[in-house]
């Protein structure tokens, strides 16, 4: 690879620290560009200069977090894009959601794919970090040669066949007949990512770039970096040597704040319950909640995403704390059960604060993220299928009253802070920069 160097920091043990513009590229939704420019934050922390590029629905999240960004694509991504999309996908869930989302990470892999390169080189961007589910990232680090940096800030998507497919809630097994069924899980996955893959191959039969066998391909062969601790992931038989498992990226500082009526706690034991930013618009969900969680001597504040409108909301039962967007961080600080929709960033923010969980998943990787929550025996899982008031409550009893899910959680906090975190990844990148 080429590399473009800003200039050089000799630092206390002799080795040299590379000054490096790095370029982000991620989904524009909360649960990517969260811990994406948490990374950027520490990068930027270290001296090196750090942009977001994207559509101009990244700019706000980028901006709070004291990042550089550069739009692309302004012309056919106006403010508010992904809020349409979101707006529909809120109302679907299962293989209908993960159908739509695909569909809609293709047609943004070809405005990617048309305008980032120019975008990038006209930013004088050296290297990129770029998101598992932003698979053009890497054709674009390859067609400028600059070198590019995998990270999975959602569940990780690596293909092996001794795991079940992440968008599906199986549970681990070694069996020669859990490996079948991974195949046809996996078999299901390139049906409907075919479009995707068409898409890409294009543009680097167009650019003269030779053609992936593998979606494992997609990843960079220098560093492949992961939220998860490698506690919180099925056992694999497949991962590249560059492959680092190095837990969550939380820093309040690259958030922007949110207002939360924090003296209207009551002191009682809290249940944090949040269906995340993109599957959120199932007002149903939210009723069940409210009326599993009465019979307890808990205080429950609901956070709705700025899916669902307070106002259109029916008087819950029990009457919790209901806000549109809470402080995350700072509640799971305070929280005894959260309640969740399993998403990977709500789930490592929970155990990083040893806070035990009920699953309830929607769609994409979130049945996989609520497999490992049960695995791991940090939680239950309460599939929407099956969901009711009494399925919930019980799980929800199960998981507040006995104290082996505390235990474990506090196990995963253990294994997450030994991770590394933020400081580890970006040492990583560092050093993938240095050498």
């Amino acid at each position: 690879f080429k590399i473009n160097l800003v200039s050089f920091t000799l630092i206390s043990n002799r080795k040299i620290s590379i000054m490096t513009h790095f370029g982000i590229i991620c989904p524009t939704s909360t649960g990517h560009l969260n811990p994406m420019t948490t990374l950027g934050y520490e990068l930027q922390r270290r001296g090196h200069q750090v942009t977001v590029v994207g559509i101009l629905d990244a700019e706000k999240k980028a901006n709070s977090a004291g990042l550089n960004f550069k739009a692309i694509a302004e012309s056919e991504c106006p403010h508010g894009t992904m809020a349409q999309l979101f707006e529909e996908l809120g109302k679907l869930s299962g293989l209908a959601a993960l159908k739509y989302t695909i569909n809609a990470i293709q047609k943004f892999t070809d405005i990617f794919l048309k305008h980032a390169p120019k975008t990038i080189k006209n930013a004088g961007i050296d290297a990129l970090l770029v998101d598992q589910i932003s698979p053009a990232g890497g054709t674009v680090a390859e067609y400028l040669q600059i070198p590019f940096v995998s990270v999975s800030s959602a569940l990780m998507v690596n293909r092996d066949i001794s795991v079940p497919p992440f968008n599906t809630s199986w549970n681990y097994s070694t069996g020669w007949g859990s490996k079948i069924r991974n195949r046809m899980g996996y078999s299901l996955l390139d049906y409907v990512g075919k479009p995707l893959r068409k898409t890409i191959a294009e543009y680097r039969h167009e650019w003269n770039l030779p053609q992936h066998n593998s979606p494992n391909e997609l990843y960079s062969p220098l560093a492949q970096l992961c939220q998860q601790p490698a506690e919180f992931e099925f056992p694999r038989e497949n991962l590249p040597e560059c492959f680092h498992f190095t837990g969550a990226y939380h820093n309040p500082a690259s958030r922007a704040s949110v207002d939360f009526p924090f003296e209207k706690l009551t002191g009682q034991p809290l249940i944090y319950a949040s269906m995340g930013t993109l599957q959120n618009r199932l007002m149903k969900v939210f009723e069940i909640i409210a009326e599993a969680c009465m019979e307890l001597d808990a205080q429950l504040v609901i956070s709705l995403g700025n899916g669902i409108s307070k106002e259109f909301l029916p008087n819950l039962p029990g009457s919790p704390l209901v806000v549109g967007y809470a402080p995350q961080l700072e509640l799971l600080q305070k929280a005894a059960l959260t309640i969740t929709h399993a998403g990977l960033n709500t789930t490592l923010e929970s155990l990083s604060n040893a806070v035990p969980m009920v699953a309830i998943p929607i769609a994409n990787d979130q049945p996989g993220v609520a497999a490992r929550i049960v695995w791991t025996g940090c939680g239950e899982m309460v599939k929407l299928s099956d969901l009711n008031v009494p399925k919930l409550r019980t799980a929800i009893k199960q998981v507040f009253m006995q104290e082996s899910y505390q235990n474990n959680a506090c196990r995963l906090q253990k294994a997450n802070q030994q991770a590394g975190g933020v400081v580890r990844a970006a040492n990583i990148i560092e050093q993938v920069m240095s050498t």
